[in-house]
Formats: C-alpha cells, structure tokens, sequence
C-alpha cells in the first residue's frame, strides 16, 4: 500500500465524514440549506483538521448537479469532476509556492468572467497567510467588490498573519484538534473496512502522535500497515517513530524517583543505541510527567482519560511524586528541550535533565558506578578545597621565610612542598603550573599528540559513549611527559570529565594510544588563555635571592639552591655565579 493511500482513499467526502468539526459542518449546511451563504470563508485551524477537504465539500455542495443541497450527490458529472480536480471553475492554489502579487492579479483579472462548466467560481487559497503584502492587498480589492457568481475559501494554520482587513470580509471558521475518541472511532471504522488487524493500544498511540491532525493519523496507519507483519502493534509505531514504550518510561520514572541515576543512564544509552532521538525522548518524558501529574491532580478529568491507556498502572507511579516534584521535573526537561534546538549534543542534555532530576545522587542499585563515583564524590567539593587551600598556605609560608631571611637556615629546615591534587578543583583558577606546558604546547610530542587525537576521541566512543559525549568537547593544549592538558569551555563538560570513573576510562585510552602510562589533567580554557597571553606580553617577573657564603645564618649554597629548586621547578631557577 503506498503512503498515504489510506488518506486519500478516506478523505472526507461529505459534511458527515469531516472527523470532529460538527459545530463548522452543522453551520455550513445550514446556509446551503436556506441559500445564505457569503463570497468569502476563512478556515483557520491546526494542519490534518479538515479545512481543504471541507472547502472542496463546500464547492461539490453548491455546484452539485441535484443542490445546492446540504450534502453533495458525489455522484453526478459536477461532484466526480471537482473530486478528481478537473473542473476549471473550480481552482486550489497553494500560496506557500504563488504567493506573489501576479498570481493575485491573475485571479483578479479572471474572477469577472462567467464560470464555464459549474454554477459558481471557487478559488481555494491553501496556507494564504504566505501571501506577500502586495499579493493581500490585489486580493482585498477582489474581496471588497466580489462578482456574485464567485467564492472565496482561504484556509491557514496562522491567522494572526493574515491582515485585518482580510479577515473582516470573510466569514471565519475555527476548525479544533480533533479528539482521541472521535479519531479511535474514525480509525476503527476504517481498518474494518480495509480489513486491517490493528490493536487497540497501538491505534491509541497513533491518535495520541497525531496531536489531533486525522491526516496525520491516517498517514500513520498507513505507514505502519506496510511496516508491520500481520496485526498492527504497539511496537510497530514505535519502531517507524523512533518512540519509547510506556514500561520503559516507567523503569526510567522510578529510576529518577530513587535517585538511581547509573540505572537511569543506562536506560538512556539503550535507547540511544536502539536508534531513539534524544529531542523525541526528552519530547515523550514531558508528555509522560504532564500525564503523571494530570492523573494525581485531576484523576477522573476527560482530558487525562482519553490521553491514558491504562489509567490503573499509571496512578501508581503517580503516586510516587509529590505534585510539586512533577511540576520542577516537567521545568526541568522543558528547558533542556528548548537548549536542543541549538546543540550540537542533544543527547548529552537528555543526560544533564536526567541527572538534574535525580538530584545529582547515585542509587544504591548502581553497583558499577557508585562504587567508583562514591570515591570521587565524598570528596571533592568540600574536603579538597580545603586540603588545597592548606597546601597553598604552607607553601606561600615557605617562599615568604625565604625571601624574609635571604634563604636563611630556616629554609633549610623547610620541607619539599607536596604536590597538590589539582585535577578536580572545583574552584575557577586549576592550581596546574602552566609553564612548562606552554612551552611544550609548541612542541614535537604536542604536535604528535595532535596527529592522534581523533583516534583517542574515537577509541573513548568505543569504550563509553557517554564519556565521549562530554571529552569530545574539550580542546587537546599541551602534552607534557606523561601528561595530556585538555581545555574545556564549559565547567560543567570539565567536571564531568574529571569524575574518577569517566577519567579512569579516557587515561586507559590514552595509555593504549601512546604506548606508555598517561595521565589526563584539564583545565578551562580562559585559564589557559590567559596563561599564554601573560606569557607573551610581558616577561616572567624573576625572584632574586642572593647569599653570602659564611654569612651569619646561612645556609650553604648547594643546600639552599637545592631547597629553590624543589620549591619552584628546575626550569624556573637560574643559578648565577658571583
């Protein structure tokens, strides 16, 4: 069957067969029915409602051999040659593709000649809000002094685009989204007729997707039929729609109410395998929390009832949240939708909504991660802070009692100045001694880095392609040794690179790339900016520390110029010979 065969097999024919727009229909034929019909029609409404099939109704109605009449024949010469759209008095014009002023002139010019074939003139003007401003004002002129013997039916998704002056000379009607029910119904009767095996549940989740639009449905159920094998199923939509099953929602739902957030991304990195979108997924999770939330504030509403298929299942996993927990997860998910449409990592913002809304914490059920995790979030914020900012103190004591005594035997005394776990630092400034990396940043073994690093990004996919969706985004600066400097704009990128079992991953990679144990340090990239600019603008200030020997309290000068070097790198200590 090809596509969309089912539409125009069982496009509506009649005022009857127009799918929930009775209060529209009733109207129409009313006025055929008592000959009070006007020269112009607007049919406003979302797409798939039924305005260009009503409008061609409309024209069958009052040109039909045996009308006017409140219901078109669709049986004599008139009807079967405005169906098959062979009348020329009778002309439907997309002004998506002639919106301009000559098109509108055209049909100025021609509207005061007598119909040829019909009793009456019809122009149908689909999507007339594309009209140019000169193209309204050339149709106005027609609309303001109509030949008797015309009628116009302009039909538009976005009437607040369509000029005021327009709309007042024409009779307006809004077509609705056309319920869940009445389009169950419509489908039902249709795949009676076609002889097709659907189940229910997946022709509810084809009027659910089809936001109310009949075409759209019936487009779907078309798709699906030439998709499926036998019966029409619920996994069969899922699968031409890239959509998620409910019991999947629903493992996801309470892995977020438990706080499982390893769980939860597991969840996640299957559907992204099983060729989900990430926009489609985040799209249904709001659409699911709005039904959760429905269910427990409003549970015997129409509007929840004929959304929900089983209302039973989802009242129990509504009453896991409070309405509040709801309402900020919905918030949540609805502002990360909205950051996708510029993201170039849509499924790296799925993963933040998640771990938003599961507070940042790892459950219990997630062995393979929290064990790793744990480590790195006992300490992190609070503890290593404060182990750095006495690390700093210690040694801005030690500099300050050299520079104080002329390295006076007190530095002597002094201890080698323990390396600071700088990786994780969640202040702005890393702590990294840029020095010696800007000067490697220009060397061979960067540049030889640099040569390999989309091999590195590519075997860390392999590994994790949720890690890689974070490193991808740092910037390769500087290699030094057995060290990789990675610069990353976003703190956030930076952080979650920097969690022990993400880093445990990427340092693997970069030891099977490079042959030899390597360890991974970041920093952001303003840090290092800054570093190179300071680098090239001005000199390095120079500390001078001159002795005597024999000096009273000094210490010998191998010991002292031992002590300077351990303070501050061999490559920043200059010895200079009296």
């Amino acid at each position: 069957m090809a596509h969309i065969a089912l539409y125009r097999t069982w496009r509506s024919q009649t005022f009857r067969e127009v799918v929930g727009q009775r209060h529209i229909t009733q109207t129409l034929q009313n006025s055929l029915r008592e000959n009070r019909l006007t020269h112009a029609y607007l049919f406003n409404g979302p797409r798939g409602t039924g305005k260009t099939s009503t409008a061609k109704i409309l024209a069958k109605a009052v040109n039909c051999l045996n009308g006017p009449a409140e219901e078109p024949c669709n049986a004599c010469s008139a009807c079967e040659r405005i169906t098959d759209g062979a009348v020329m008095d009778v002309v439907e014009i997309d002004a998506a593709s002639n919106r301009g002023v000559e098109e509108i002139r055209d049909i100025r010019d021609k509207v005061k000649y007598a119909p040829t074939e019909v009793r009456q003139k019809v122009y149908i003007i689909d999507e007339v809000h594309m009209l140019t401003t000169e193209a309204f004002n050339a149709l106005l002129k027609t609309l303001e002094e109509p030949p008797a013997h015309v009628m116009f039916i302009l039909a538009t998704t976005e009437p607040h685009k369509i000029p005021a002056t327009i709309i007042s000379r024409c009779q307006r009607f809004d077509f609705r989204r056309v319920s869940m029910d009445d389009q169950v119904q419509r489908l039902t009767y249709i795949c009676e007729q076609e002889q097709i095996s659907v189940n229910e549940e997946a022709l509810h989740y084809i009027a659910r997707l089809s936001d109310g639009g009949m075409r759209d449905a019936l487009s779907l159920l078309d798709q699906a039929t030439s998709f499926a094998t036998g019966e029409v199923q619920l996994s069969d939509i899922l699968s031409i729609t890239g959509g998620v099953a409910s019991d999947q929602f629903k493992k996801l739902v309470l892995c977020i109410k438990e706080k499982n957030l390893g769980a939860a991304l597991e969840l996640i990195d299957t559907f992204m395998q099983e060729g989900k979108s990430a926009d489609k997924c985040i799209e249904n999770l709001i659409n699911y929390f709005r039904d959760l939330l429905m269910v427990r504030m409003v549970p015997n509403s129409p509007v929840i009832t004929e959304r929900v298929f089983d209302m039973r299942e989802l009242s129990e996993i509504a009453n896991h949240f409070t309405p509040n927990e709801m309402m900020g997860m919905i918030e949540t998910l609805n502002h990360y939708q909205s950051e996708m449409k510029y993201s170039v990592q849509p499924q790296t913002l799925l993963e933040i909504s998640i771990m938003k809304m599961c507070g940042g914490h790892i459950g219990e059920g997630s062995a393979a991660v929290s064990t790793a995790a744990d480590a790195g979030s006992r300490m992190p914020q609070g503890d290593l802070f404060a182990q750095m900012t006495q690390k700093l103190k210690q040694l801005e004591d030690q500099i300050a009692g050299l520079v104080k005594s002329g390295v006076s035997g007190a530095a002597a005394e002094a201890k080698p100045a323990p390396k600071m776990p700088v990786a994780s630092a969640p202040s702005k400034k890393s702590g990294i001694k840029l020095d010696g990396y800007l000067k490697a940043s220009e060397g061979p073994d960067t540049k030889a880095a640099l040569l390999k690093w989309s091999q590195v990004l590519g075997l860390v996919k392999e590994k994790k392609i949720t890690v890689h969706a974070w490193f991808v985004n740092g910037d390769l600066v500087s290699m030094l040794d057995d060290v990789v400097l990675v610069a990353f704009k976003n703190e956030m990128h930076r952080n979650t690179t920097e969690k022990p079992e993400n880093k445990l991953i990427i340092e693997q990679v970069l030891t099977s790339a490079f042959s030899k144990p390597m360890r991974l340090l970041t920093i952001m990239r303003k840090e290092w900016d800054d570093a190179k600019n300071d680098a090239t603008s001005s000199p390095p200030e120079v500390l001078e520390l001159v002795a005597e020997e024999g000096s009273p309290g000094t210490a010998p000068k191998e010991e002292w110029i031992s002590e300077a070097i351990q303070l501050f790198g061999e490559d920043l200590v200059t010895i200079k010979e009296d």
